[in-house]
């Protein structure tokens, strides 16, 4: 796909976001099923059923996918994919990786000591790109992919975030 194609793809979604702004409101979901064995969840995702489970610095035996890994993975795929769209409308050719890491101390989520926090401290997301695009012009692709990267922008700027439950019963 070049600049012009995806210009062309994206132009008739633009104007009706312009002219009905209520129409770019999407609500995305997702759900996950409980295990009945083990400590684990499983959780539908755009292309395979993703069990998660403890990591195994939470006593977890490593045989499942870790929440705080898919979040730093969703983190790399939407700061890729953004990269990509930005250099693709530029006609910038890019290659390379995009990494994420993150530092969680796991006395938090463990209750091990109420002073530490539950989740991640700090992320770090970097980019090593090969490309024969000037300097310049790779320092603004970059900025424009953390302006416009959704999971970036996301854990930048915490949304609201409502919890509610609800619960039948097992009783006899």
């Amino acid at each position: 796909m070049d600049g012009d194609e995806l210009r062309a793809i994206q132009a008739p979604i633009k104007e009706r976001y312009k002219d009905e702004p209520s129409a770019a409101l999407v609500t995305m979901h997702a759900e996950g099923t409980l295990g009945d064995e083990g400590v684990s969840c499983s959780v539908q995702t755009g292309k395979a059923l993703v069990d998660a489970g403890l990591h195994p610095a939470s006593g977890g035996d490593g045989s499942f996918a870790c929440s705080g890994d898919m979040l730093l993975e969703a983190l790399v795929a939407c700061a890729g994919v953004t990269l990509r769209a930005v250099a693709v409308q530029r006609g910038m050719r890019v290659s390379g990786t995009v990494r994420a890491e993150g530092d969680l101390d796991f006395r938090g989520t463990l209750g091990v000591d109420r002073d530490a926090p539950v989740g991640f401290k700090d992320i770090r997301l970097s980019f090593e790109l090969t490309s024969d695009a000037s300097a310049e012009d790779l320092e603004k692709l970059i900025a424009t992919t953390e302006r416009y990267c959704v999971v970036l922008q996301t854990l930048r700027n915490t949304p609201g975030i409502a919890v509610s439950s609800s619960a039948a019963s097992a009783r006899r």
